[in-house]
């Protein structure tokens, strides 16, 4: 992943997109932070890692912003969000994850929200970064409601 990063890097730069050029520049940034943290090269799954959090920072700065006259601002950090969403396995769709989590409950016999504990972290180990938590837990949390 980090290759293809570099890679996609380099020809941002051939191209002259800078919204790309950018996002990639800070990605790589908080992957260098990272490595330098845990004194190793970051697997697949941290790199991952990284651009949800790169993600979440944007989509609380957007959220954020949403109420001001900054449309600019607003426009730019939609941009990015496209740029790292682009970099992500695909998401599954509300649909395919109320299947898992379904399933999920089932298989762990929970049947109030009280249990959502049980529920929550083998979801996310078998959807991974298909799924983000918030939408995890708001979709666990609707699958036990209507089971009481």
């Amino acid at each position: 992943m980090a290759d293809r990063l570099s890679d996609e890097l380099k020809q941002a730069m051939r191209d002259k997109d800078k919204v790309r050029l950018s996002v990639l520049r800070m990605i790589k940034a908080a992957m260098k932070y990272q490595e330098i943290e845990a004194h190793q090269a970051l697997t697949d799954e941290e790199v991952m890692a990284v651009i949800r959090k790169e993600i979440k920072q944007r989509k609380d700065a957007l959220e954020t912003v949403k109420g001001s006259d900054r449309a600019d601002f607003i426009t730019s950090i939609e941009a990015e969000l496209e740029v790292l969403y682009s970099y992500l396995p695909a998401q599954l769709s509300l649909d395919e994850l109320h299947g898992v989590v379904v399933e999920v409950v089932h298989e762990t016999g929970a049947t109030s929200r009280a249990d959502m504990g049980k529920v929550i972290p083998v979801v996310m180990k078998r959807v991974g970064s298909r799924a983000e938590g918030k939408t995890v837990s708001q979709v666990v949390q609707e699958v036990l409601a209507n089971l009481t």
